[in-house]
């Protein structure tokens, strides 16, 4: 085979013949400068066109960019002038809350640093913290506790702790129809009237119906638990069952059907006076936290509970008569506790002073209907310098973020705390007790705490007059952003079974929506003993005062916001002989109001200090006239 023609061998290898390609390297050379011209001319007429355009619409003059068919922004010269694309918001999952949708809060605020004097040396602060009996040095949580906005805080519909979530800032769920040709927008539809009654512990008189704080909670429960439950056959097997669970003094805690007020099975026995807010756990997993409110069960039985909502049995029961505790002789438990679900954590305060944390080790399987808990408890317990160990009996709730906490205290302490260490970031003693739950908001990079007080210990007088004060603080730093305070009456018989504090006894509504700028408080005994009450609303960054409604009645029922479908915001509050008020959250002008009544006994009073909720256009709430009241709103 001959060698291929014009090619050249060098060893075992060899290449083409080279050719001459100048005329190519001409042409490429001509193409490139006129391309490399054409985008130089491209880039400065746009930097015109852009500067052009800028220039017209800051003078409001001229030919401005328009949209065209295909929704795109076009300046005068004809080039698409690029805009950003705003991140849809995640869609809203049919177990939360439409009121809290979508979710604002960024949960990315840091911790401050407190003035000195509210940091925790500053105070003379004593901290201890345990392990069973073991106290612990440089305690880190191994599950971290983190809980975000109020939107994610559960998994299953409804309302599930007192005001609702971990900010405590809702007691309503959904929105409702409201027909602006009616006059009367509220409608007792039912009631139960068989609540009972148990003796004091201390005193000679007994406990009727439901106490404060007494809130209701409502579990929209997955069918396939709801099949496991121990309910009547009929409620067990209705779709779209919406459950209330109430709390009360006769020691037992009642079941019924949002829709009709008729039980969905038989009450569970405690033994022992609730008066407080229990909680449902945010997972869905049937598993209820309860508190117990006074000494008058088992011996020596007083503390909180966990049982299974399957067939009522008792998991865990915590002695509140811990003699770790500075105040060890009472151990009541009026508070509603917080679930956190990724750390499967328990947060519960006490009225001997105790912060009890429990890691919960659930296991449940909704397959086979298999439950079950293995608690391990982290307790916590503070005393600051000049204080009496017998003071620091906590009665608010603890509002959360991420895994700071904060409440107060009898002794009028407001305390921010690292849950995850357990572990002091600040305090304050506020100028009297609070037993109002504080409520929180995220906003402009800030996080928010409002809250107020009692008029209790400003006089050593049975009767008297004092100041209600009312705070908006910087949570993570301690600082006040604004105070007030409104004029209320106070009575101090503790002894004697009249004991009716006046002040702030209701916790406060942050608002939303149509309202967001407000603030409303409420403040009982505002013209006497017994008698009158005020709701307040505040500009939420001034403190400027925008409305007042005064009521005849005095109020320890706590008011809820509510927005019916065109976003208008209401309010709707319980008073002291029973009546149910509506009022416009916008101007604070009533709209309407009834008075809730027994079918047997119409004469009788129903006293109002447990705190509403409302639900798909439903208010429920107990009453001390032994009843639990169902409300249509429309």
């Amino acid at each position: 085979m001959g060698k291929p023609e014009n090619v050249r061998y060098t060893n075992q290898f060899y290449r083409p013949r080279r050719v001459n390609n100048n005329g190519l390297y001409i042409l490429f050379l001509v193409t490139a400068v006129l391309v490399v011209t054409t985008i130089i001319l491209a880039v400065v007429t746009l930097t015109k066109s852009k500067k052009k355009l800028k220039n017209e619409t800051t003078a409001g003059s001229g030919q401005s960019a328009v949209t065209d068919v295909n929704g795109q922004t076009v300046d005068p010269s004809g080039i698409i002038v690029m805009t950003p694309t705003p991140t849809p918001a995640p869609s809203i999952e049919s177990y939360q809350n439409p009121l809290l949708y979508p979710a604002t809060a960024k949960m990315d605020v840091p911790i401050g640093t407190p003035e000195d004097k509210y940091s925790p040396s500053g105070r003379g602060t004593t901290q201890v913290v345990y392990n069973g009996a073991d106290t612990v040095s440089g305690y880190q949580r191994a599950d971290e506790i983190h809980l975000g906005d109020p939107l994610y805080y559960q998994q299953v519909g409804g309302i599930l702790t007192f005001r609702g979530t971990n900010f405590r800032n809702c007691a309503s769920w959904g929105t409702f129809s409201l027909d602006p040709s009616k006059e009367d927008h509220l409608t007792q539809v039912w009631e139960y009237d068989d609540i009972g009654a148990l003796k004091s512990s201390s005193w000679s008189w007994s406990w009727f119906g439901t106490g404060w704080t007494g809130q209701p909670l409502a579990v929209k429960w997955p069918y396939e638990t709801q099949q496991l439950m121990n309910m009547y056959p009929e409620k067990r097997n209705k779709q779209g069952l919406t459950e209330i669970i109430i709390a009360a003094m006769d020691g037992y805690v009642y079941f019924f059907d949002l829709e009709d007020g008729q039980k969905t099975r038989d009450p569970l026995k405690v033994g022992a006076t609730i008066k407080g807010t229990p909680a449902v756990d945010p997972r869905g997993y049937p598993l209820l936290y309860v508190g117990q409110g006074d000494d008058n069960g088992e011996k020596g039985q007083i503390g909180f509970r966990i049982f299974s909502l399957l067939n009522f049995e008792l998991l865990h029961f915590q002695n509140g008569l811990d003699s770790r505790a500075y105040r060890s002789t009472w151990g009541a438990c009026d508070s509603s506790p917080i679930i956190c679900a990724d750390a499967d954590t328990l947060i519960y305060p006490n009225e001997n002073g105790m912060i009890y944390t429990v890691k919960l080790n659930t296991q449940w399987n909704p397959g086979t209907g298999m439950l079950s808990i293995d608690p391990q408890t982290i307790a916590y317990k503070y005393i600051f310098e000049g204080v009496e160990g017998k003071q620091l009996g906590i009665e608010s709730s603890m509002a959360i973020y991420d895994h700071y906490g904060w409440c107060t205290d009898n002794a009028g302490n407001l305390i921010c705390i690292d849950l995850n260490t357990m572990s002091l970031i600040w305090s304050r003693r506020l100028e009297d007790d609070s037993d109002v739950t504080p409520v929180l908001e995220e906003e402009n990079g800030h996080v928010y705490l409002y809250t107020g007080t009692e008029v209790d210990w400003q006089r050593d007088e049975l009767e008297y007059q004092g100041a209600s004060y009312t705070y908006k603080f910087d949570a993570m730093t301690g600082d006040i952003v604004w105070q007030t305070s409104q004029s209320c009456y106070t009575s101090n018989g503790v002894n004697s079974g009249d004991d009716v504090n006046g002040g702030m006894l209701g916790t406060p509504v942050v608002g939303k929506g149509s309202i967001s700028n407000l603030v409303i408080y409420s403040y009982c005994m505002t013209k006497g003993k017994y008698s009158g009450n005020m709701l307040v609303a505040y500009d939420k960054n001034t403190g400027t005062e925008v409305w007042k409604y005064e009521m005849k009645m005095y109020s320890w029922s706590s008011p809820v916001d509510i927005y019916d479908e065109n976003g208008n915001a209401y309010i709707v509050i319980c008073d002291s002989i029973g009546q149910v008020h509506l009022v416009d959250a916008a101007t604070g002008n009533r709209l309407c109001y009834i008075r809730m009544t027994r079918s047997d006994n119409p004469d009788a009073q129903h006293n109002t200090e447990s705190s509403p909720i409302v639900v798909d256009g439903m208010m429920v709430v107990g009453t001390r006239g032994q009843s639990i009241i169902g409300v249509k709103i429309s």
